[in-house]
């Protein structure tokens, strides 16, 4: 069975169906503005329903339905990693969910620090506390919910935190479909002033910078601490001629295999670990190249074992 280290290693509901949310721990746009309108249908974060939807075989946009989905324990669903040779996954929800998680299980999680960057120094103490306390092991930024761009001085504080206490920061680096924000919030332009101002800190650009791709190519080659991760694309496209991935796979083949990890986004795609992992496998890749993406890079990136 092949090791792998997912880097989007979404939660499952809990016993009870429940989802385990990403509670932000951002301030949603328009905070300090408690006369904002209810949004409009279909606008802002809603248009991803539209976007990412199911097609016929005539090719036609069909309504995604929405099911119920089982729930489970983090014990089954450990037992779920397990079947997939999945040794860490790095986990995306409220602080105080991963706290508990982390809490029983240390060694198989790494957990994402969200902090927002309007809480200027609380913000800093509460990273440092998530750390020593918990064991959070990389901290979280998503220009998508809070619409402050990655290089917004706002987070300088916390990215010399990070790199006192020799913690990774995964940064949101894709183009978004709310319609209620810039597109290009998650450019990977803004990843090149962070790399300059902090050359020691060990930044992730998750999602890999998609439609930017040869930017996001051009950095990774620019910068010896930025790496990428696939997270929220689905793997059998990275391999298809006129989808954008061409010299992310020429690439990340040859120069740059050493700084691509594998984000498998199970949850996102309603398919098993294993599945995709038997996708990634499919891609045009040399057999080391393919175990350094599934799983050599990140426990090299994340320092374990």
């Amino acid at each position: 069975m092949r090791k792998v280290i997912d880097l989007e290693c979404d939660l499952p509901p809990d016993e009870d169906g429940n989802p385990r949310k990403l509670e932000s721990a951002t301030h949603p746009p328009g905070y300090g503005d408690p006369e904002r309108l209810e949004p409009l249908p279909g606008h802002g974060f809603s248009n991803y329903q539209r976007i990412f939807t199911r097609r016929t075989d005539g090719g036609v946009a069909a309504e995604t339905e929405t099911e119920k989905k089982h729930g489970m324990s983090i014990a089954a669903f450990v037992g779920l990693m397990d079947r997939a040779g999945i040794e860490v996954g790095l986990l995306r929800a409220g602080n105080q969910t991963i706290a508990d998680i982390l809490a029983q299980y240390p060694k198989r999680f790494i957990g994402l620090a969200t902090i927002s960057p309007h809480d200027g120094m609380r913000g800093v103490r509460e990273l440092v506390r998530l750390v020593q306390d918990h064991g959070f092991g990389a901290m979280r930024v998503s220009s998508l919910y809070n619409m402050i761009p990655a290089s917004d001085r706002r987070y300088y504080p916390l990215y010399a935190k990070c790199v006192e206490l020799d913690i990774p920061v995964r940064i949101y680096t894709n183009m978004n479909y709310a319609t209620d924000r810039p597109y290009d919030l998650g450019h990977p332009r803004h990843l090149d002033q962070v790399a300059m101002d902090f050359p020691e800190l060990r930044i992730v650009a998750a999602l890999s910078g998609w439609p930017w791709v040869n930017e996001m190519v051009a950095l990774l080659r620019r910068h010896p601490n930025l790496y990428a991760d696939t997270a929220s694309h689905h793997p059998r496209y990275f391999g298809v001629n006129g989808s954008g991935w061409e010299q992310f796979m020429q690439f990340g083949n040859t120069l740059l295999q050493d700084k691509i990890m594998v984000g498998l986004s199970w949850e996102a795609f309603g398919l098993s670990m294993e599945a995709l992992v038997e996708e990634y496998t499919k891609l045009p890749l040399k057999a080391a190249v393919l175990d350094k993406w599934l799983y050599k890079n990140a426990q090299h990136f994340f320092r374990l074992g």
